[in-house]
């Protein structure tokens, strides 16, 4: 199975080599790829909701045929670890082609991004500037395979 990240924007200096290192540690466990697209323009008269559909309408141009997509939104579903794995599982199981993951810019996803979404998913109720999301999500990405292959990376109780 295939996990995408779909991300607007390049990651910033600082966690560029955070967000490098688990992709590579997930690319263990899933075929990984990641996408980007360009941020949209701030100021010069666009406003929030201009700059969330232009996003939306590369984000949307670049999402593989027959993928999950899986937005990531402060008001989506709140999973732990081992719920994602399993998710994750599922889709490996069924054959299915794969999940892409999609993280907004600096003002979040574009509603024709949040409606094509089978999931939201919510990693914190918490705002987080789209490179923590990133970085937490391919952490989480990259923990669901030590999960399901039983390795001691997850040190989280049973249930979590």
């Amino acid at each position: 199975m295939k996990v995408w990240t779909i991300a607007v924007g390049r990651p910033g200096q600082d966690l560029a080599a955070p967000i490098g290192a688990y992709e590579e540690r997930a690319g263990r466990y899933w075929k990984m790829e990641t996408l980007e697209v360009r941020a949209g323009a701030h100021g010069g008269g666009q406003t929030a909701t201009d700059v969330r559909t232009a996003e939306g309408e590369r984000i949307l141009e670049r999402l593989p045929d027959g993928v999950e997509v899986i937005a990531l939104s402060r008001a989506g579903e709140s999973w732990n670890s081992r719920a994602l794995a399993q998710h994750l599982d599922g889709h490996r199981l069924y054959g299915r082609p794969g999940s892409a993951f999609v993280i907004g810019g600096a003002y979040g996803l574009a509603l024709s991004v949040l409606e094509r979404a089978n999931v939201q998913l919510s990693l914190s109720a918490m705002t987080l500037p789209h490179d923590f999301a990133r970085l937490v999500v391919l952490e989480q990405i990259y923990r669901a395979g030590t999960i399901l292959r039983g390795e001691p990376y997850h040190k989280g109780p049973e249930g979590a």
